[in-house]
């Protein structure tokens, strides 16, 4: 059971990790130090939802089509491959700019923003119903299946609280370029090798 639940929090810590949309826009209000525990929860319930969601229901589905896991797992890993090349290009690249509005936004604005980079993005849905959920099969069980989605779902709420609430500290370092290079860097070699990992367990 503990072991279910390492796996299923390194790997969401491991997806959630990326720069992206959604997690620049986390940073940005952080630094701003606006709606920051409703921004944070708000991403972190939407993560656990989907996670759960993906768990609970990927078995039934499983059972249906039995060869699905092996798609799924498949299209996770060229997914992982494709977006570590992109922050490994990005990095690379080395252009990097995040804005910070000095103006105070509303909370429904903060909220509508934090909505759309989280719900409308198809790239949440293969990392929670789909790689989540396909990673999920290898545990028989509702208890050890339970316990890989709790550490999932731990996994977003530390790293979302972490990235709002320590933005302040982190400020001085990741306005400079050369921290996001790094960061990137890391980011791809990450994503890369989780996909190693996901296709040597097929």
């Amino acid at each position: 059971m503990i072991s279910a639940g390492v796996t299923g929090f390194v790997t969401g810590f491991a997806l959630i990790l990326a720069i992206g949309a959604q997690n620049a826009f986390i940073l940005r209000q952080g630094l701003l130090k606006q709606h920051v525990l409703s921004l944070v929860l708000f991403c972190s319930i939407s993560d656990a939802l989907l996670i759960a969601a993906g768990v609970a229901g990927f078995s039934a589905i499983v059972a249906m089509l039995p060869w699905l896991p092996l798609v799924m797992l498949l299209g996770g890993a060229a997914f992982l491959f494709a977006y570590g090349a992109m922050r490994l290009w990005a990095a690379w690249q080395g252009q990097y700019e995040i804005g910070a509005h000095q103006g105070e936004t509303s909370l429904a604005k903060v909220l509508a923003i934090a909505a759309a980079f989280t719900w409308l993005n198809p790239h949440v849905y293969l990392d929670t119903l789909g790689l989540m959920g396909a990673i999920s099969t290898q545990y028989g069980g509702v208890v050890l299946r339970s316990s890989f989605a709790i550490g999932g779902a731990v996994a977003s709420f530390t790293f979302f609280f972490s990235l709002g609430f320590g933005a302040r500290a982190l400020a001085p370092i990741m306005q400079s370029a050369v921290a996001w290079r790094r960061l990137d860097v890391l980011i791809g070699i990450v994503m890369w090798a989780l996909a190693v990992k996901l296709l040597f367990e097929l």
